[in-house]
């Protein structure tokens, strides 16, 4: 990869690139994986590259509806595979959850690298190489899915995912956890609980919400539960969004323009 300085005011949204292009050419992340982390960082500067509030709240949200589940499955794809393969495997093992890799631009070999590649970082559970069912309502590779993972599980963590997967999860009854940047996408809105944030700050957020839920009564989970909106959510993210750009164009506002030398 290029080496970055860590000094350099865009360490951390650089090195994400890095890591995405250092996918594709590891035949981890598709070439189209690049589209998507490019609109997902234009929408990471819109809110800051910060945590918001609201995304903090469904993180909690989120980490309550894994603790309560019997069933959780964490599907992984190639940018998540690029970006926070040891942080999911982390938050597989706190969960006692498989992996299951699922992927939209699908080859057998990608498949294989991806798994390898969450087992070296100490995976124990990664399905997803044999799948051996289909998620209803779905044509093409994304519908395959595989028993006692994904298909099985009562609640699903499927992060940068796409809209018709996570509409048909959803449709199956399962509780769908989506790590979304974009609060306007299909995925965001069909979700049961969307959080939006970029996955890097994300997965390690929820993790520390699992830790500190960890041993609670069912009942206090269950309220915290009852107490998300994820329409709420979501419109809060956009009022979140809407303050921030106001904040810088304010600023802007009061900022003398620089003479231009002749």
């Amino acid at each position: 990869m290029t080496e970055i300085p860590k000094s350099h005011p865009r360490y951390a949204s650089l090195m994400t690139r890095e890591r995405i292009a250092e996918g594709v050419r590891n035949g981890i992340t598709s070439i189209q994986g690049l589209i998507a982390q490019g609109r997902g960082e234009a929408f990471d500067y819109i809110i800051g590259e910060r945590t918001m509030v609201s995304a903090d709240r469904a993180a909690l949200a989120a980490a309550a509806a894994l603790l309560i589940a019997k069933r959780p499955a964490i599907s992984v794809n190639g940018n998540v595979a690029a970006l926070v393969p040891g942080e999911m495997v982390e938050l597989a093992s706190l969960l006692n959850a498989p992996l299951e890799v699922n992927l939209f631009h699908r080859s057998e070999e990608r498949v294989r690298r991806i798994a390898d590649l969450l087992r070296s970082h100490g995976a124990s559970l990664v399905l997803g190489e044999n799948p051996d069912c289909r998620i209803p309502g779905l044509e093409h590779s994304r519908a395959l899915a595989t028993r006692g993972g994904i298909y099985d599980a009562d609640a699903v963590l499927i992060p940068l995912e796409d809209g018709d997967r996570c509409e048909a999860l959803v449709g199956m009854g399962k509780t769908v956890i989506a790590v979304d940047l974009n609060p306007l996408s299909r995925t965001s809105m069909m979700a049961s609980i969307t959080i939006v944030d970029n996955i890097t700050r994300a997965v390690p957020n929820l993790m520390g919400k699992i830790r500190s839920l960890s041993g609670s009564p069912a009942e206090h989970l269950q309220t915290v539960l009852r107490g998300y909106s994820n329409r709420d959510t979501l419109r809060d993210a956009l009022l979140e969004m809407r303050e921030y750009l106001t904040a810088r164009m304010n600023e802007l506002d009061g900022a003398r323009d620089q003479p231009v030398s002749r």
